[in-house]
């Protein structure tokens, strides 16, 4: 039997390299990592020409039982050859999430990252169909059929990935239930840490996050946008449920003193990484779907409720000395709007100058924009939710806008186009191999769960910016309740310059897209 197999690998092998190149590389991942078994020849081939090119792998099944769908979606991302470094997962909320996560890492290696997630709605390509979809379950839907299943909030997209050059690991930011206290330092510090060990630099490449709902970040991002360098991305779901399990590590089991409010994917550059790899980059683009509204205000009282995790305040406008109340403010915006006003799409951007300092590191001023969500407003006071204002800070209002999200929409698509023409003359220009083309291969959304469908009253809105002008590249994502985006106020058409250049990393009613690309070693013809 081993002659015979020695004997049909021969007689493949005289066929040249390239044709068992091409061979080798259509066969599914379990396949493929038997297959470099077989000879050196094909070892080297699978290792060093199939394995070590990036790859973004997603699939999105809508099958009501777990168990299928999750079949589903490993048999659609392991049918070409990869190596896991690291997955992520997106399921419905009538899915249990534990139940999930635990038949998802069984078909892994325990040492590969892994995250699942509940979500909203998820959006990728069908594993069965090929067709893309976006899905939000609390959208309202009309169901030809009465049965259980047409309504069941069921569904999973699975992200898996391979980045050349990179490392990858997870980071868990911890609270105690005690006070209730976040580690913020301890995490922010342990990202820097575990980066300098990977790339002798303390500021990693890329980083995804994925946070617990009850959990106020902004203060945990003011840190990092203190900690990281500027060339840092950060994208993530800023509020859902999540487990996440990577080297023996992972929050299924519950801890007496500590829990986990947000877990970080790490990428950093591997100083380990050999000869002839080219280089994965991360490239963040942004849709914004609010506008300004209102004159400018500013905070004369600030009380922050604990219990309730709010703000109340009262502010004044503009130079006024008079301290207006919340019923009084909310009466100005909505003669602005002209129209009743609708919570959640009501917010408030707050410029905020703050002395920022992690561990031991000297403190340094800085100045970043949030957004608050408008609760309510009566005769005292304007309600919002998360703390952090403090008397003094400056804000306007800010409320959900079609013609804005449609707006940037096609100005991310431009984006996009710009990039695909940039890596297109590098390439002429360059006059490189067209397979060792500098290219996009893969791309994550987060897209606000007040957007899709819902919102712009047709499917795919959202997507169709990345599908246009990379429609054979994988991209999957979640809607989400809240965006993390490491972006800047230009976004939100702020004109002056001083403006445009404040940073704000937690954004509302925006969809945040990650996009991969990899630029390989330049190999002249």
């Amino acid at each position: 039997m081993e002659q015979q197999k020695q004997k049909i690998c021969s007689n493949i092998d005289v066929l040249g390299e390239d044709v068992v190149h091409k061979i080798l590389e259509k066969l599914p991942a379990l396949s493929c990592g038997s297959a470099a078994c077989v000879s050196r020849l094909w070892n080297r081939i699978i290792t060093s020409r199939i394995l070590s090119v990036p790859k973004l792998l997603s699939a999105l099944s809508l099958n009501s039982s777990l168990q299928d769908a999750v079949r589903e979606v490993f048999e659609k991302v392991l049918s070409e050859p990869i190596r896991p470094q690291f997955a992520i997962a997106s399921v419905g909320p009538d899915f249990d999430l534990k139940q999930a996560h635990k038949l998802i890492t069984e078909r892994l290696d325990s040492q590969i990252p892994v995250i699942t997630s509940a979500s909203d709605g998820i959006l990728g390509r069908e594993a069965l169909t090929s067709k893309f979809r976006e899905i939000q379950w609390d959208a309202t839907e009309d169901n030809d059929d009465d049965s259980t299943d047409s309504v069941k909030k069921r569904g999973i997209v699975l992200t898996v990935g391979y980045l050349p050059g990179l490392r990858a690991s997870l980071v868990p930011l911890q609270g105690k239930k005690e006070l209730p206290e976040l580690l913020m330092d301890r995490f922010v510090m342990d990202i820097c840490e575990w980066s300098s060990s990977v790339s002798n630099s303390s500021s990693p490449a890329g980083v995804i996050l994925f946070t617990d709902y009850d959990t106020d970040m902004k203060p945990v991002l003011a840190k990092m946008e203190y900690a990281l360098c500027k060339e840092t991305v950060v994208v993530g779901d800023g509020g859902g449920q999540f487990l996440y399990q990577s080297d023996k590590k992972s929050n299924s089991s519950q801890s007496s003193e500590f829990y986990v409010a947000c877990v970080a994917l790490l990428f950093a550059n591997d100083q380990n990484t050999p000869p002839g790899l080219g280089k994965t980059q991360f490239h963040l683009m942004l849709s914004a779907g609010v506008s300004p509204i209102g004159p400018v205000y500013k905070a004369a009282s600030v009380n922050d409720r604990k219990n309730d995790n709010s703000t109340w305040i009262t502010a004044r406008r503009g130079s006024s000395l008079e301290n207006l109340d919340g019923q009084t403010i909310l009466e100005e915006i909505h003669r602005e709007i002209g129209e009743p006003i609708i919570y959640p799409a009501l917010y408030i951007g707050v410029t905020k100058r703050r002395k920022c300092s992690v561990g031991t590191r000297k403190a340094r001023w800085l100045t970043f924009h949030e957004f608050h969500e408008v609760l309510s407003g009566d005769e005292e006071y304007l309600y919002v939710h998360d703390k952090g204002i403090k008397t003094g800070d400056s804000f306007c209002f800010y409320i959900s806008n079609i013609d804005v999200a449609r707006s940037t929409c096609r100005s991310v698509s431009d984006n996009f186009r710009s990039l695909k023409q940039c890596h297109d003359r590098d390439f002429v220009q360059d006059n490189i191999d067209r397979c060792n083309k500098k290219h996009v291969f893969g791309g994550i959304l987060f897209s606000c769960c007040g957007r899709g469908e819902q919102f712009f009253g047709e499917s795919n809105v959202d997507s169709l910016p990345f599908l246009e002008n990379f429609p054979e590249v994988p991209l999957a994502g979640t809607f989400s309740a809240g965006e993390i985006g490491r972006a800047n106020m230009s976004v939100y058409g702020k004109e002056s310059l001083e403006e445009m250049s404040i940073p704000c990393l937690f954004h509302v009613f925006s969809s945040v897209y990650l996009v991969m690309s990899y630029t390989p070693p330049v190999t002249q013809q």
